[in-house]
């Protein structure tokens, strides 16, 4: 993938959108250290990083890493995991940022659908996910754990007209 950076103005904040780089995996392991109950290591996060069939990438605001979200592509399927903004930082539109913009650029890999777990109790998350066009398929029995928690299995997939047809602000 191309290095490529994204621009934005959300909420008076100045937010860069780029890949995640090596360098950068200390600092999402700690943002999601702070977010989830079973976080990656930065060693996970590394692995992502160097990994071909993946995209991960973060929101940058004034220099300090505020959320990340990546995607896996699986034989043109894009499987979306880690998506997390900095607590403090939430429905500020960043989340939504992020995932519009791992769906355009998971184009360049060959991604064609899209699908992630959420916890059925995350309410907000799935309204998000949602308003990008992606639709309940199933759960998936105690998935999560600390707590323990069913997901909710979500898909976005393309269009009959050839588009994955999520709505963009970019």
């Amino acid at each position: 993938m191309k290095e490529r950076t994204l621009e934005i103005v959300k909420a008076g904040r100045r937010i860069l959108i780029r890949p995640m780089r090596a360098e950068d995996t200390e600092a999402v392991a700690a943002l999601e250290a702070a977010v989830f109950s079973q976080p990656w290591s930065h060693r996970d996060f590394l692995e992502m990083v160097e990994k071909e069939n993946t995209l991960y990438i973060v929101a940058v605001d004034e220099e300090r890493i505020v959320g990340c979200c990546g995607v896996w592509n699986i034989c043109g399927d894009g499987n979306i995991s880690n998506v997390l903004v900095e607590e403090k930082l939430r429905c500020q539109g960043i989340g939504r940022l992020l995932l519009q913009t791992l769906v355009a650029w998971g184009e360049e890999l060959g991604i064609t659908a899209y699908t992630l777990e959420v916890r059925l109790s995350n309410a907000s998350a799935i309204h998000l996910y949602e308003s990008l066009g992606f639709e309940r398929a199933g759960i998936r029995p105690r998935f999560y754990k600390k707590p323990e928690e069913d997901a909710l299995i979500m898909w976005k997939r393309q269009a009959a007209d050839g588009q994955i047809t999520i709505p963009n602000v970019l």
